[in-house]
C-alpha cells in the first residue's frame, strides 16, 4: 500500500516544532507500525538524509527520532499518537504491536509524540517519560522483608484478589493514559502500581505512605487531576480500569485520615 505520512518533527525540546508530509510506497499489510516507520528512515537515510546532509541544505530533515525496545508490547517505550488516537487505530495493543492492515491504501496518517505537560518533547516523536520513574521512586516498591516465595497452595489471600493485583501489575508505564486524558492525569498509572501492591499482604505495611508518596509525586510533576471521563481505561494497550483508580482514592483517603 502507499501512505502519506505527517510526521511531527522537532530538533530538539526547545525548538518550535511543525509537520512534515512523507510518501512511503509499497508497505505490506503484515508489516508493523514501527516497521513502516524503519522503511520511511530507510528511505529517508537513502535521498542523504543525514545530519551533515542538512547541515548542507538537503531538503529532507533527517530520519526521524521515535522511541522503541522490546517491540513485543512489554516495554511501553513506543509510544506514539496516530490519527489521534494513543498507539493507533487498534484496541489493547500498542504501537509496536499495531499493524498496516488497520489502515487502507492512499491513507494518510498523523503521527505525533505524546502531548501532555508531564512528557515534554526531547526530539521529534521522543518524549521524556522520566516522571513515571520518579512516581515509581516515590513509593511504588515494596522495601519491608517479606520472607521467602511461598507455596502457591498456601498463599493467604484469595483467588480473585490477586487476579486484580496482577491485573494493576500489568501496567506498562508507556503514558497513554496521561496523554489521553483532557487534563493530562496520570491516575490510572499511579492507581494500578499502588493497587497492585495494596492488595498483597507484602504491600500493606508500607501502604498508606505508598499513596500519599506517590499522588504528592505525581502532583508536583504537573499532571492534572482525575474527571472521571475514562479515557485512560479506553485507551490503555493492557485495559486496565478506573476501579484501579478507586481503590487509589479510599487508600489515599484512609492514609490522610491517618495522620
Amino acid at each position: 500500500m502507499d501512505l502519506t505520512l505527517k510526521v511531527w518533527r522537532q530538533k530538539n525540546a526547545k525548538a518550535k516544532g511543525h509537520f512534515e508530509t512523507y510518501q512511503v510506497k509499497n508497505i505490506s499489510s503484515d508489516s508493523s507500525f514501527l516497521e513502516m516507520l524503519d522503511i520511511l528512515n530507510e528511505q529517508l537515510i537513502a535521498e542523504g538524509a543525514d545530519p551533515v546532509a542538512v547541515e548542507k541544505g538537503c531538503k529532507s530533515s533527517g530520519p526521524v527520532s521515535f522511541d522503541h525496545d522490546c517491540r513485543e508490547g512489554i516495554c511501553g517505550a513506543c509510544s506514539l499518537y496516530i490519527n489521534g488516537r494513543a498507539h493507533g487505530p487498534d484496541d489493547e495493543v500498542t504501537t509496536c504491536q499495531l499493524h498496516m492492515r488497520k489502515f487502507k491504501d492512499g491513507d494518510t496518517i498523523t503521527i505525533e509524540p505524546w502531548r501532555a505537560k508531564g512528557f515534554p518533547v526531547i526530539k521529534d516523536l521522543v518524549v521524556d517519560r522520566q516522571a513515571y520513574d520518579k512516581i515509581l521512586q516515590a513509593g511504588g516498591y515494596v522495601s519491608v522483608r517479606t520472607g521467602g516465595v511461598p507455596d502457591g497452595n498456601v498463599i493467604p489471600i484469595p483467588y480473585e484478589q490477586a487476579e486484580e493485583s496482577m491485573d494493576g501489575a500489568a501496567c506498562i508505564g508507556c503514558g497513554a493514559c496521561a496523554a489521553t486524558c483532557k487534563n493530562g492525569s496520570a491516575m490510572l498509572f499511579v492507581a494500578a502500581r499502588v493497587s497492585s501492591l495494596a492488595l498483597l499482604p507484602q504491600g500493606k505495611v508500607e501502604g498508606a505512605k505508598r499513596a500519599k508518596a506517590m499522588v504528592a509525586k505525581m502532583d508536583e510533576l504537573g499532571f492534572g487531576a482525575c474527571t472521571n471521563t475514562k479515557a485512560c481505561e479506553m485507551e490503555c494497550p493492557k485495559h486496565i480500569t478506573v476501579t484501579h483508580i478507586a481503590r487509589l482514592n479510599r487508600e489515599f483517603l484512609c492514609a490522610k485520615l491517618q495522620d
